[in-house]
């Protein structure tokens, strides 16, 4: 299988394209505005504790102080079983005072745990987390944590196993196995726990060297993640639309990947690219294209059939149709034949679209108990190339297929879209006879509460346009029953669902 990672920069959006075989699986957007300082770690200086705040204020370079709390002073080992999502850590029972643990003037590394808000600084912490793809690096811990998300016993005992182990190795720190790590094998935890250590030692010696202020870790933006997060082995090309851009990336697998230095495409050097081409990038592996579609509700398979995708608060419901499918043979076979190939389009789909949460497929009713187990595993199969954790159940006595899929950013449409003003996110119009007979009720209505000789209903063209035309009798008889003079006027400006009854 080939497999190459896009990676088109514009100076205010970074988006990252996985194309397997000619076809986008993944897309990951970042935009200037939205990139925080959480995550990141600062060179820092005490400049005034608060003992009756039990807190101190840190100048880290940001435009206000940072906001320190002793109990984010003070660290304590990670309890084995906690949940590496969490984000946070347990504090002792008692918290010295903070005059104790810090003074004015002091020189702290911390970390900026909450964005600043408002006329308020960030907040920070000493308890120091560095996180990779399947693993949180505590430097100042020594106990290796498994997600609490993780619930199988043998796969706790495996994974906790397998990273004390890899941990020996790579100095004395503690680990915290996250969720994605189920599943996973040595080798991938290992380039894990490679990368977190030469990550913490490069802060260490910027910790110590930087002045005060200073950035010693940032979150890594979205190309980098790319690299640290998707390249893999068999990944034939990485290629990079902008210079500087390109030049960081190789930098970045150079220092912190040099497990991926000889893979499956060649030397690192040769697999990551710069792509200088006068047509888009995107452009030309078709990604612009795919990215409208996978806004669309429909997805057509190449038989004939198609997806019905709708993505709701709870859930999203995937409907599978024959459309203009025939088959050759006979019914129960054109059903299973649609089916294979939708399996393999919903899992495309799933991961495109990064759709998570709760998923029913409604596969189209099969009667051969073959053919439900050959689509079950075709669907399986397909998903084992995502890297957000997945969960297939049987099919259900009414013939649905439920999954589960880990939630990690929001929808493609979610990102890229916005609820519509028109229908409020219904996705639906009321008609313009249904508008027209509410036009008709109000009208009455107004009549009825307050005097006036004539009416003005203006609305939209659509809407007034039918009143006219194909109600000009009922409006006729409207006004002989009000003893009132009515006049429509159409409007640019108003939407279809809008209109304005006024008293003349």
């Amino acid at each position: 299988m080939s497999e190459e990672i896009l990676v088109n920069v514009t100076p205010r959006e970074t988006r990252v394209a996985v194309v397997e075989n000619g076809m986008l699986q993944e897309l990951h957007i970042e935009r200037g505005a939205s990139r925080g300082v959480v995550g990141n770690i600062y060179k820092g200086r005490v400049q005034r504790v608060m003992p009756g705040m039990q807190a101190a204020f840190v100048d880290i370079g940001l435009e206000r102080a940072a906001f320190l709390h002793a109990s984010d002073v003070m660290r304590s080992l990670p309890a084995p079983e906690m949940d590496a999502e969490a984000g946070a850590l347990p504090v002792p029972a008692t918290v010295p005072p903070i005059a104790e643990l810090l003074r004015d003037g002091q020189d702290v590394v911390v970390q900026v745990v909450k964005e600043p808000i408002g006329t308020k600084g960030a907040r920070v912490t000493t308890q120091i987390s560095i996180p990779s793809r399947y693993l949180v690096l505590l430097p100042q811990s020594s106990v290796v944590g498994i997600s609490a998300r993780i619930e199988d016993d043998g796969e706790r005992r495996r994974l906790k196993t397998l990273v004390s182990d890899l941990a020996q190795s790579a100095g004395a720190h503690g680990y915290i196995v996250r969720t994605n790590a189920e599943g996973q094998g040595e080798e991938a935890l290992a380039d894990d726990i490679t990368y977190l250590a030469r990550a913490w030692a490069l802060v260490g010696e910027a910790g110590a060297s930087a002045r005060v202020g200073t950035c010693v870790y940032e979150d890594l933006t979205l190309p980098m993640r790319a690299v640290r997060d998707l390249m893999r082995r068999d990944v034939d090309k990485v290629r990079v639309d902008s210079r500087e851009t390109y030049e960081r990336v190789r930098a970045f697998a150079a220092q912190y990947m040099p497990a991926l230095a000889d893979g499956a495409g060649g030397p690192l050097a040769e697999r990551i690219e710069h792509y200088a081409g006068a047509r888009p990038i995107f452009d030309l592996y078709g990604v612009e294209d795919e990215i409208q579609r996978a806004l669309d509700k429909q997805v057509p398979l190449k038989s004939g059939g198609y997806l019905v995708i709708d993505q709701t608060e709870a859930m999203t419901t995937v409907d599978v149709n024959t459309g203009s499918f025939l088959g050759q043979r006979n019914l129960e076979e054109t059903v299973y034949r649609t089916n294979l190939e939708a399996a393999q389009a919903v899992a495309r789909q799933l991961r495109l679209r990064n759709l998570g949460g709760i998923i029913i497929i409604d596969f189209i009713d099969m009667v051969d108990p073959e053919h439900r187990r050959q689509v079950l595993r075709t669907l399986e199969k397909s998903l084992l190339r995502d890297h957000a954790k997945t969960t297939v159940y049987d099919f259900s006595p009414l013939g649905l297929v439920e999954m589960t899929r880990k939630r990690t950013v929001d929808s493609l449409e979610r990102q890229l879209s916005e609820t519509c003003q028109t229908c409020g996110g219904r996705g639906m119009l009321k008609t313009t006879e249904t508008v027209t007979y509410e036009v008709f009720r109000e009208i009455v209505r107004a009549v009825r509460q307050f005097e006036s000789a004539r009416l003005l209903v203006i609305a939209s063209p659509k809407v007034v346009a039918r009143i006219t035309d194909e109600e000009s009798t009922a409006v006729a008889e409207l006004e002989e029953f009000l003893g009132k003079s009515i006049r429509f006027q159409a409007d640019e400006q108003y939407l279809q669902e809008q209109f304005d009854v006024v008293l003349l």
